[in-house]
């Protein structure tokens, strides 16, 4: 199976996203960007815009996000859109790659978190950069064990924070060394 028979799918959102999508298109794999009505991509590139309809197959009840993420949402009609887009992110792309923070509840800081939480929920492997350690964890046995990742599976997940660190952004690179050399 050669590079152009992969395919990321992500958010384009600077930082980790747009990271991930660079990574992406130095090494010739296929880039889904999907977006929504009044939603700022760094990345221009494969955009696929979501429908009201589309994005709505992704909702949940912002109670049961604020339960498995142990957080309330101060703006929840802000965030809602950006919970359904994840939906699409990890419903297309088996494997997912998240840069982030994991935290002492094992969820992940921010939306990111819940694009990780619907990859465990979907039984997805799944993978987070913690920006604290400079390390990377995979959740196995439910517990985060540290790991090497390489991308495995043709379709993927790249997602993650908006304030990418160098150690981050290193992280993403080498992954896709590891997983395209």
């Amino acid at each position: 199976m050669g590079n152009q028979d992969y395919t990321i799918y992500s958010g384009g959102l600077r930082g980790a996203e747009a990271m991930f999508g660079e990574c992406a298109q130095k090494h010739g794999i296929n880039e889904i960007n999907f977006s929504f009505k009044g939603h700022k991509c760094a990345r221009e590139k494969s955009i696929t815009m979501l429908s009201d309809e589309e994005l709505k197959k992704g909702n949940i009840s912002m109670e049961i996000v604020s339960a498995r993420m142990g957080r309330r949402y101060a703006q929840a009609d802000k965030i809602r859109k950006v919970f359904q887009m994840l939906f699409h992110m990890v419903n297309k792309g088996y494997q997912v790659f998240a840069i982030g923070w994991i935290q002492s509840d094992k969820t992940v800081k921010g939306g990111t978190g819940w694009g990780v939480e619907l990859a465990k929920f979907f039984n997805r492997p799944v993978s987070v950069f913690d920006q604290e350690t400079d390390k990377w964890y995979s959740w196995k046995e439910s517990e985060w064990q540290e790991d090497e990742p390489v991308i495995s599976h043709k379709t993927f997940c790249g997602t993650g924070t908006r304030n990418l660190s160098p150690t981050g952004q290193k992280a993403i690179e080498e992954l896709f060394s590891r997983s395209f050399t």
